[in-house]
């Protein structure tokens, strides 16, 4: 039997829409864990007075998670359809963790956008939608949850469905092949199963729409580059630097190099060995989330947001980038000499924006003013960038998997964009 090809997809949507409830309850339906071990969450789930939380429980691994009924750091879970080895990544709802969903959605090949049919679109629903068109990620389904709440209703799923869509093709999305999943989560309807209830609803379940999202083209000729998401020091093995391979493959002996690294220049080192899910890999490609255990390179030297590249064909560490930004949501405008941080694959880096270029009219992508004073919300602009700390990212045009960034400000995702060109730092 030929191994499955690797798909990530990401669940988004607003705090409190279900998405963790409806991870749950398809990896329950799907035998991923038993009747005890519900029994067991549910009684968690009210002694913390969180009844009715207990699929959610399944993700939400953490302590405080339950406590407070959120979803914090992403959880990871695998699942085999009839078609991927898919690996569902839970991405946090709630504002706090923004970043966390960054990282998340970044690693997916498709997204499903939940939203509760009673509250519809919220905020959240809106800057998920945007972070997930400029992170790259083409395809969305969308689960219209908690059905139930209102009766297995049609036009509350109807209203929901148009209100949605708009926001999806402001956002630069095709809706017209797109499914709009009506659900009930907790109750069980349509996640791996039809329901009876939905019967107008003629089109896939949850699980069903996994195998419906295409299998993206997996960029493996391009030049080696791996963003890290974490490094380990494991006993007796050593260093061993752990994320998903965006671009090329790696191999045993190869000679890397890991920019920009704690020295701001890089630092090369080989490849001992390559594994994913405790597997020893003779090789892994770009969309495989791997560990990579190498030799010359200590804990200390490399961090969460370097980049593993090829020896031969290392990125550029940038000087300053110009770039296409759009502006989301910002409390009042962007002026020259803006500081917010940028999250670019992994990393999280300060960065000053030194010149507001252009405006452009974002139906036609036509300049719409020459060198504006500011920039406020709905505007697409191009601008320059200077990174206050050492930073790898890539053009659009030569690799569109490193370009893409999101800009924070004060605890939300102020702009989106992409790096258009750059000037590499001199050593």
């Amino acid at each position: 039997m030929a191994e499955k090809s690797n798909f990530n997809i990401v669940f988004i949507g607003h705090v409190d829409h279900g998405k963790s409830t409806a991870i749950g309850r398809m990896f329950y339906e799907t035998g991923k864990f038993t009747e005890q071990e519900l029994q067991k969450m549910k009684d968690i789930a009210e002694k913390l007075g969180k009844k009715g939380f207990e699929f959610a429980f399944v993700m939400d691994r953490f302590k405080e998670e339950r406590e407070r009924g959120l979803t914090i750091d992403l959880a990871y879970r695998k699942i085999v359809t009839q078609k991927y080895s898919v690996t569902v990544i839970d991405a946090p709802g709630h504002r706090d963790f923004v970043k966390n969903m960054i990282t998340g959605t970044s690693q997916a090949d498709a997204a499903i956008l939940v939203i509760a049919v009673q509250h519809g679109v919220m905020a959240q629903t809106k800057e998920h939608i945007w972070l997930a068109r400029t992170m790259g990620v083409s395809q969305i389904a969308v689960l219209i949850n908690q059905m139930d709440t209102v009766n297995y209703d049609e036009a509350k799923y109807k209203k929901v469905v148009e209100d949605v869509t708009t926001l999806l093709k402001t956002a630069g999305y095709k809706t017209d092949s797109m499914n709009f999943i009506p659900a009930s989560a907790f109750v069980g309807d349509n996640i791996t199963k039809k329901s009876e209830k939905l019967s107008w609803y003629k089109g896939p379940t949850l699980l069903e729409q996994f195998d419906l999202f295409s299998e993206p083209k997996k960029p493996t000729d391009m030049p080696l580059r791996m963003p890290i998401q974490d490094v380990y020091s494991i006993t007796g093995i050593g260093t061993v630097p752990v994320g998903k391979i965006e671009t090329g493959k790696i191999r045993p002996g190869d000679k890397i190099i890991v920019l920009p690294g704690k020295s701001g220049k890089g630092i090369s080192g080989e490849v001992k060995s390559v594994e994913a899910h405790h597997e020893q890999l003779s090789e892994a490609i770009a969309g495989d989330n791997v560990g990579v255990n190498v030799r010359g390179i200590g804990k200390q030297d490399i961090t969460r947001g370097d980049v593993i590249a090829g020896i031969d064909k290392p990125p550029a560490i940038v000087e300053e980038f110009t770039a296409q930004i759009a502006v989301i949501n910002h409390p009042t405008v962007i002026a020259k000499g803006y500081t917010p941080v940028l999250h670019i694959h992994t990393a999280q880096v300060p960065a000053q924006f030194v010149e507001l270029q252009k405006t452009l009219d974002p139906k036609t992508g036509q300049v719409a003013k020459e060198n504006p004073d500011f920039l406020k919300n709905g505007d697409v602009a191009i601008i320059k960038i200077k990174p206050l700390k050492p930073l790898v990212i890539e053009k659009q045009s030569e690799n569109p998997h490193m370009a893409r960034f999101a800009v924070r400000d004060a605890g939300q995702t102020v702009a989106a964009g992409v790096c258009i060109d750059l000037v590499p730092k001199k050593f």
